[in-house]
């Protein structure tokens, strides 16, 4: 699942760096970009989940400071937004993890009767 999820996360890279300087028409970039953030955020790890978190809030502030360089900013902007999408489906699956473990947790000790 590792792998997967690896290759997931630099799809979602590769798709936002592409889609910054290329429009691709008849394709919703931004949906497969969060779609591949959640598949590649099953197989994250859960100690960078702070990491990703700040990286959902912090990306587009970049993207928007470069996006005052003349030539590439629109372009820089598209790309540090696309993957503050790709982070945010990362999050995204890792609080769903988190949540998940915690219910089953608590389950678990009911279950067991302490």
């Amino acid at each position: 699942m590792e792998k997967i999820g690896g290759l997931a996360a630099a799809l979602a890279v590769l798709l936002a760096i592409i889609a910054g300087f290329v429009a691709i028409p008849g394709l919703n970039v931004a949906l497969i970009i969060l779609i591949l953030g959640i598949v590649g955020g099953i197989a994250a790890s859960q100690d960078g989940a702070v990491r990703m978190f700040l990286g959902v809030i912090v990306l587009p502030a970049i993207g928007t400071a470069l996006g005052t360089i003349p030539a590439i900013g629109e372009h820089l902007t598209t790309i540090f937004n696309s993957l503050a999408v790709a982070a945010a489906g990362v999050s995204a699956s890792l609080v769903a993890r988190r949540l998940y473990e915690m219910v089953m947790g608590a389950f678990k000790g009911l279950a067991s009767g302490s």
